[in-house]
Formats: structure tokens, sequence, C-alpha cells
């Protein structure tokens, strides 16, 4: 057991759910891939749609893109960024940068022109690779004013063989882009016997990825992702998880995203699985390929939980191959596990971490159902990694930590924490204290070492000098059978100094037959007077990110200008 669980008798009855702490990996990212490429070159790595790809044409088109990349003058640090969806492009980009030393730069398939632009300049990047509606709606105007100097287009159906089979995608066609590099045509050409000669020495302290922040509360910053940090987290995953070679994953969680990458990505060439990938998230697609490729493992955002759930044809679907579910990325209400369970079979597991802890940084163990804090009624993302040393510290003053069950700000240390951001040495520093990385997220542990995250520290509401935490209200919002999800925020209010909204979408067969009052007067009966929401409005949709949360600014935003 690592040293964070020593003398905790309480974790015995754990003993086979916990892992203990481990040595940490010596190898690259890209030396692991490889590794699985060489010993199992027939083994499926990529599963899209009804097509499968092995480790060994993986690798072969990971090569052919190195050489793309070394004929091209990109040398080891320099920034490729990917701009696409879940397709089997991505992997070829980021193994294939990786071979020549780059660092990868994914984006968000979401992004438009302002955004785009950002992040191109920030990380001045050499190379970008895009999915060809993109780049024609959004890169072609952006591209001229950053550095990128090599453009690379794909599309989504490149590795479909019969796209009529493949509802999703049958009314998409291939753009004839010009003044780019077509990947799948370019990547072809390139002599077999050339590729891999281009191959550049990656240590693991090298950075391996720059994942910008989500940019919900401010400019997005660019973290330094060491490869380090990604194996060590990939090896926490697959022990944790107890993935075997028998194990599939189903890549819900969009690649661009930490998550995407260290729990779909980078565990499956560790463990020498495949993913199964469908470009972008649609419920009955999910529910379809589970049932054709029967993956048994995933992490995913709760709201792509409650999506899959809320599908109409859900409750006749075969989703019991999934028995290792995890969600992340955003507080989950009992009340929807409880649901999920009852309606899908699996039970899902709670899993936390960010950006900066390169995903996992304490879950729930596998199998074990975890315990719901009975004070703020908050479901427990369980206790932390092997390797990984967490305080609670005091609110008003960092040098001092809160006690058990007292709230306070989580830090953390080990090796799954990044390597600070990109071109900000000011927020790096301020990034840490003591050696621990600050998460600015209010957390409680109990007296067994479960952990409880309350909210984030900046989205905590301030009513009356009374504070209310916006996870406790939509707890209660998701106990009303007709919320389909739920967001809360705090509004300017000339008497309370805040006040709390609440936003909700409803399910389809409660449209029209639910009225913002009968919200509103449902949380009243059963919160304090100062934690009900005074203000209720329904959205057909609540705007979140693509990772799954909320993005609570915009809808501060959005009252502040009404």
């Amino acid at each position: 057991m690592s040293s964070f669980y020593a003398n905790k008798p309480w974790l015995k009855q754990y003993a086979d759910y916990v892992p203990s702490e481990f040595a940490i990996p010596q190898k690259s990212m890209i030396d692991i891939f490889e590794e699985v490429a060489a010993a199992r070159p027939d083994a499926p790595a990529i599963h899209y749609f009804h097509d499968t790809i092995s480790y060994g044409t993986l690798n072969e088109w990971a090569d052919r893109f190195s050489s793309l990349l070394a004929e091209n003058g990109v040398g080891k640090g320099d920034r490729v960024a990917v701009y696409t969806q879940n397709n089997p492009h991505f992997l070829i980009v980021v193994y294939g940068a990786w071979k020549r030393g780059a660092i990868v730069v994914p984006l968000n398939p979401m992004f438009k022109e302002k955004e785009l632009k950002y992040h191109l300049n920030d990380s001045a990047a050499k190379v970008l690779v895009a999915l060809d509606s993109l780049y024609e709606q959004f890169g072609r105007s952006v591209v001229p004013n950053t550095q990128v100097q090599v453009v690379v287009t794909c599309h989504e159906s490149d590795f479909v063989s019969d796209i009529s089979a493949v509802p999703m995608l049958e009314k998409t066609r291939k753009l004839p882009v010009t003044d780019t590099i077509d990947m799948i045509t370019t990547l072809s050409e390139i002599q077999v016997d050339a590729v891999g000669r281009d191959r550049v020495a990656v240590e693991p302290g090298d950075i391996a990825l720059l994942v910008y922040t989500s940019g919900t509360t401010g400019q997005p910053k660019g973290a330094m992702n060491l490869h380090s940090n990604l194996a060590f987290n990939a090896e926490v995953y697959q022990r944790w998880m107890q993935l075997e070679e028998n194990d599939k994953v189903l890549g819900i969680a969009p690649l661009f995203h930490i998550t995407g990458i260290v729990a779909h990505m980078c565990v499956a060439p560790l463990a020498g699985i495949p993913i199964v990938l469908l470009h972008r998230f649609d419920p009955e697609a999910v529910l379809n390929f589970t049932e054709k490729w029967q993956p048994t493992m995933t992490v995913g955002s709760i709201t792509a939980y409650i999506a899959l759930m809320n599908t109409p044809s859900a409750a006749i679907r075969n989703f019991r191959s999934m028995v290792k579910c995890y969600s992340g990325g955003a507080p989950i209400p009992p009340s929807i596990v409880e649901n999920f369970q009852k309606k899908m079979g699996p039970y899902i597991h709670n899993v936390y971490g960010l950006t900066e802890s390169n995903s996992p940084l304490t879950a729930a163990p596998f199998g074990v159902a975890a315990p719901v804090d009975k004070a703020s009624g908050a479901l427990s993302v369980g206790v932390p990694i092997p390797n990984c040393e967490v305080r609670i510290l005091a609110l008003e003053d960092p040098n001092k930590e809160a006690g058990v069950g007292e709230e306070g700000q989580l830090a953390a240390k080990g090796p799954m924490i990044f390597a600070g951001y990109w071109n900000k040495p000011e927020a790096t520093e301020k990034a840490f204290h003591d050696g621990f990385f600050l998460t600015g997220d209010v957390a409680v542990m109990d007296e067994n070492g479960y952990l409880y995250i309350v909210d984030r520290k900046k989205d905590m509401i301030i009513v009356s000098g009374f504070k209310v935490w916006p996870r406790e209200v939509e707890d209660v919002l998701y106990q009303h059978p007709a919320v389909k999800e739920a967001a809360v925020v705090g509004v300017p209010d000339p008497y309370r100094g805040e006040t709390v909204k609440a936003f909700v979408s409803i399910k389809d067969e409660y449209l029209g037959n639910v009225m913002a009052e009968e919200i509103k007067q449902f949380c009243k009966e059963r919160l304090a007077a100062y934690k009900y929401p005074r203000m209720v409005e329904i959205l057909d949709q609540i705007p979140k990110t693509t990772s799954g949360k909320f993005l609570r600014r915009e809808l501060r935003d959005r009252t502040v200008n009404q």
C-alpha cells in the first residue's frame, strides 16, 4: 500500500480492489506503443464503426506520418496541433508526432476562429492536422495569422469501408480542399522502406502534450503533460480497473481531452487492447456499437451517461458488457448512479482528476459502491490513486490543513502532476504551494480516507453571507422526475449580494407538462431558505464543453445580459 494508506486498517477490506504503489514507468508513451505493435501486430488497436485497424497497421500509418513531419522540418519540441473528432487520424497524428519527439496540441473540434487562433498562436504550432470541414469553415481564415507552416487535412470517412452502413457519416462527403496535404493520399504514397528512419529518441521527462485547460473561468492555459505523467496514469487505470487482454475500451470521452487521451488512447496500448471509436458521441451509435463490439471499460462525463440512459431505445439495448464504467469531470448526483444501474445494468464508479493531474487523482475502488457524505449528500470520488499524496488545505490559510470532515482546498503531489503551464511561469508558481498542486476544488475527507468534492472554490455562491455550493442544489434538482440536466450558478442580487439560479433541461416525456415554478417549489421544500433557487430557467439544452462540463460562466453572463 502507498504511504497515504499506511496504518489505515479500514483499507484491508479493499485489498483486492485498490492497487499498491508501483515504480514510475521509465518509458515514454511512444516506446510503450511501439512495443505492443511489435509484439502483437495483428491484434486490433481500433474498432472504428464496422472496421478494424490492427496495432501493426496503426504503427505503420504513424511511421508514415512521422516521415511526413520529417520531410517538413518538424523536429523534437516542435508543436503539432490536431483538430479532429474521435477518429483514427487522431491516434496516427499523436503517435507519428511522438516518433519525431514533437509535442502534440489537441484542439477542441468545437473551436471556432477566435479559439482556434488563440490556441495555435499560444502554442506556436508548426503543423495543423484538421478535418477538412473544420479547416474550410474555421481554419483557412485563421492559419495565415499564425505560425503554422503545414496544413494536413483528413475526413471522418477515410477509414470506413462502407459509408452507407454508418448513418452518422452517410451524408458527409470528402471536400476537395486546396493548398493542403491530404493525409490519407500522401501517407499512402510514402515508400514503406523509408518509414521509421526519422525516429527520434524520446525520454520519459519530455513534454508529450500541451493540453489546454477548459477556459470556463478564464483564458485557457497550456498544461505541459510529460510522457512520464501519461505512462504513469495509464498504468494506474490499467491496475485500478484490472484491465486484461480480453477487455476493450469504449471511447466516449473526447480524445482532445486529457481523460480521452489517458483513459482511452494511452491505456489501450499499455494493456494491448482495442478502442472503439465513433467519430463523435451519439447515444444511439454508442448503444449500437456496444452491442457489436462488446467493450468493457470506459471513462466518460456524467452527461454522457445521462444521455445514454435517456435514449428512447436504451430500455431494450444490451449495455451489460460495460462492467468497468467510471465517470469524472463533474459532480455525480447519487440518484443518477442509482437510476443508471437500474436501467442499464452497470454501476458508475466515480473518478476525479484534472488536466494538470493527467486525469486520475482519486477514484472509487473498482467493484465497490462509493459512500455518500451524510452531511452534504455528495457521492465520494474515492481515495487517492497509488503514489499520490493529498492534503486538504484550510480555505483561509493554505499553510494549515483542514481536519477530518472539514472543507478545504484539495492539493496533491505525485508522478501524475504536470510540469507547469506553457510560457506562463507566474501562473505555474501560483498553481503550487509547498510542492503541492492546488486544484481549486473544495473537498472533504472522512475518517476512512474517502474524499468528497464539494465544488469548485470559484463557483461557491455567497447568499446573504451564507455559503451555497452549486452541487448540493443540483443534487436536489436531479431528484425531480422531469429534470434531465441541471446547472446552478450565483447571479447578482441587490439585497442578498448573490442569489441562486438554476438552469434545467427537461426529459422528453415531460416537455410542456412541467413549469419553472413547480421546480422551484420542489427545491424550496427540500432546501434551506437561502439555498433553494429563487430563479429557474428551462433550456432546451444546457451549454457545456465537449468534455461535459457545464459552462457556468456562460450561464452567469446569460443572466446578467438579459
